[in-house]
Parts: structure tokens; sequence; C-alpha cells
């Protein structure tokens, strides 16, 4: 199952669900979120989520970058060493 199908089916079984169970269960489930979300142990875990995330992600960025900086570097490197290939590519063969 896709995403979006996914995403489409479990929308629908927590509207159906929701609107057979009424107000009251959904004041009761929105209570109890509260009171999770607000809880210190919950804070410090979402935080340090956060941290951690920001941290993966500047270390992707810094791999990226390196990639990026070794690829202009080797062309560079072939264009200025002059290789023969007049600067382009040979044209790929049709496949016919």
């Amino acid at each position: 199952m896709g995403t979006k199908s996914g995403l489409v089916v479990g929308f629908g079984i927590g509207y159906l669900l929701g609107s057979r169970a009424g107000r009251e269960r959904y004041e009761q489930l929105l209570a109890r979120y509260r009171r999770v979300t607000a809880s210190p142990t919950f804070q410090r875990a979402t935080e340090r989520a956060k941290a951690v995330a920001g941290d993966q992600a500047r270390v992707a960025m810094q791999t990226a970058q390196k990639g990026v900086q070794k690829a202009s570097s080797v062309v560079r490197d072939r264009r200025a060493s002059g290789d023969g290939s007049g600067g382009s590519t040979p044209p790929e063969p049709s496949a016919q």
C-alpha cells in the first residue's frame, strides 16, 4: 500500500471510529494527549529527539557538501587536463 493510499485509509478509519465514539470520547482522548505531552519526561524526550535530528541533519549536510566538492573537483581536473574529449561526452547509443 502506497503512502497516499495508506494515509487515506488511516484517515477514513480514524474518522469512522471518531464519529462513532462521539464528543465525550474525543474529549477524553484530548485530555490524555495533553497530559502526556505536558509531562516532563515527554518534554525531555522531545527535546532530545530534536537535538539528535539536528545533529544528524548537520552530518548529512556536511557529507553532501563534501560529495559536491569532490565531484566539482573531478570535473575541474578533467577540464583542465584537456583529456581530448572536447569537453563533451559521446552520444548515447540508441536502444532500438
